[in-house]
């Protein structure tokens, strides 16, 4: 198996398109990470787009909590793309799709319920109107310019996975999408392990396969097994409880459910999230057997022994439920001491500190908390080792192309391929056009790739200066100085410094006025000339101010000179 990040050398060809009779691949998002998925296939001149997903930020961008991929690949050429096709509700899968589809305007095809949750996001953004959703069927088929689709169903924590069978005049591809092999998955089927044989049988060029869990030894697990764990738990405490899981695993919802009434108690969603999925699931037959759940005002007039809160904030999110309830400040529901919250959910990974910060909240104030270290209360969503070979078994490709997974989780889903006789393989990096067939399987080229973010009302490339400036302000502070010099360069008055994140205006008065000094006396040192000229000026006080607070506090603000000349 060969890895493109490792291997050679590619020429960047920003002007490549897939004019030929092969088909190509190509990440923009979802390769070499988890997360921001937006793949690519490329033939006959024309592009298909699966799945268009966001990730989230963390503590090293300050400010940001949506991350996308940079498609400006592809909006360049939009004109030659086809459709966005869809394989599931995920956030990482189609999240991006409010915020980027107006520079696409293509149709985007998905099933019913991920088809209900994509419009309730649209509402969000007011495009409800304007994004053509074509929903097609569990199992269904259909055309999108060169490619004939198929939509395969598979297992994952959300209603309605599915896994893509793309056929070319090239060869047909499998494109898994996210999946595992759970024999009794609660909510939906389980894999259709018979259509993915005669897909096999069919002759697959090449599988783009999850590599998430490719580290994990063994089987995923069931999430039947989470359901009776459940039920035992709901029983063992007369407190209040609360869990808190992914908001769209809408099988650990009734899991849930189904475990709160055998113990007599009442289920209440606490968190916007949750009400979206609710409403998403129950519009496509989800949850029928399932009494409707309690608002969180409901809720606190119930007893304490007979309620169940389901939390969004599994994550650590600062402005999610469980954060404000840990934190003492959501407005409707608190949580006493002994009372015990469930993280039915796993850490992914990033998320590690605001998920320690809040439990540690948690705990300070008296309440247990549960986790998956200690019972079995959660399930991967995506296929360990043994499910791997399995589906390879299968599908039986030519070619094994591993995405969705850092490198370290391509590199050994490539070795588990290759164990499974596969005769070609390749590790695809963000950017990277691969060739699938006819001919060698390679990196013909390399195009742009990135990522984005939503920052406040905008959205700005992260791959410019935006985030080294906030990072070095966040780390070093900032800093103003405004000048007044008349016309023979000389201070008309006293140069005004104001200092933010570094220095206390009171408590340090004395400090501040080192630096007026500072920047009074690097002014006296220029020449006449120099004073007359603003960019020299800007440039020592910019170096005086930096200076004389490295001198005093070991920090170089980022700092902004004003000049005003009378």
């Amino acid at each position: 198996m060969r890895s493109a990040t490792n291997g050679p050398a590619i020429k960047a060809d920003a002007s490549f398109s897939p004019a030929d009779d092969s088909v190509y691949f190509l990440a923009l998002g979802g390769a070499g990470e988890i997360g921001m998925n937006l793949n690519l296939y490329g033939h006959k001149g024309k592009w298909l787009m699966v799945d268009l997903g966001i990730s989230f930020g963390d503590e090293t961008m300050p400010g940001v909590e949506v991350i996308m991929p940079d498609h400006s690949f592809i909006k360049e050429r939009r004109d030659d793309l086809v459709g966005i096709v869809l394989t599931h509700a995920h956030e990482d899968h189609l999240g991006a799709v409010q915020y980027l589809w107006p520079d696409l305007e293509v149709p985007v095809y998905c099933t019913p319920f991920t088809a209900s949750f994509l419009r309730a996001k649209l509402h969000e953004r007011g495009l409800q109107n304007r994004v053509p959703i074509v929903e097609i069927p569990l199992g269904g088929r259909f055309e999108v310019g060169p490619f004939q689709l198929e939509y395969v169903a598979v297992t994952h924590s959300i209603p309605e996975p599915n896994a893509l069978a793309i056929r070319t005049d090239a060869g047909l591809i499998v494109h898994t999408g996210d999946w595992k092999l759970d024999p009794q998955p609660m909510i939906g089927t389980t894999a259709d392990e018979k259509r993915l044989r005669e897909l096999g049988d069919e002759g697959v060029l090449a599988m783009v396969c999850d590599s998430t869990n490719a580290l994990v030894p063994g089987h995923s697990g069931s999430e039947a097994k989470v359901r009776e764990t459940l039920m035992e738990l709901l029983g063992r405490w007369d407190t209040r409880i609360a869990v808190t899981c992914f908001a769209t695993n809408v099988a650990r919802l009734e899991s849930i459910a189904v475990a709160a009434k055998a113990n007599d108690r009442h289920v209440a969603l606490v968190g916007r999230s949750l009400w979206r999925i609710n409403e998403a699931a129950r519009s496509n037959g989800y949850l029928a057997d399932i009494e409707p759940f309690l608002s969180e005002h409901d809720a606190g007039y119930l007893p304490r022994d007979k309620v169940v809160l389901i939390c969004t904030g599994s994550q650590g999110e600062p402005r999610s439920a469980l954060a404000r309830i840990a934190g003492g400040d959501h407005p409707q529901v608190t949580l006493e001491r002994d009372d015990v919250v469930v993280f039915s959910s796993r850490e992914i990974p990033g998320n590690e500190r605001a998920i320690g910060r809040m439990q540690n909240q948690l705990v300070n104030r008296g309440i247990r908390i549960v986790t998956a270290e200690e019972e079995y209360v959660h399930v991967s969503g995506h296929p360990a080792q043994e499910e791997l070979v399995q589906m390879y078994q299968w599908v039986r490709p030519k070619v094994a192309v591993p995405v969705h997974g850092e490198q370290r989780h391509q590199l050994e889903h490539a070795k588990i391929a290759q164990s499974c006789q596969v005769p070609h393989g390749i590790v695809p990096g963000n950017g990277d056009v691969v060739r699938l067939g006819p001919g060698p399987v390679e990196v013909v080229t390399q195009v742009r790739s990135g990522r984005l973010a939503i920052d406040g009302k905008r959205i700005v490339s992260l791959d410019n200066g935006l985030m080294r400036a906030r990072h070095r302000m966040v780390h070093n502070g900032a800093a103003v100085a405004t000048l007044v010099l008349n016309g023979r360069g000389e201070l008309v008055t006293a140069p005004q410094i104001a200092v933010m994140g570094l220095l206390d205006d009171q408590l340090e008065h004395d400090s501040l006025l080192d630096v007026v000094d500072a920047v009074r006396e690097a002014v006296a040192a220029l020449p006449k000339n120099a004073r007359l000229d603003d960019a020299l000026v800007r440039d020592a006080t910019r170096i005086a101010v930096r200076r004389s607070l490295n001198a005093s506090h070991g920090k170089k603000p980022v700092t902004e000179v004003h000049l005003v000349r009378i």
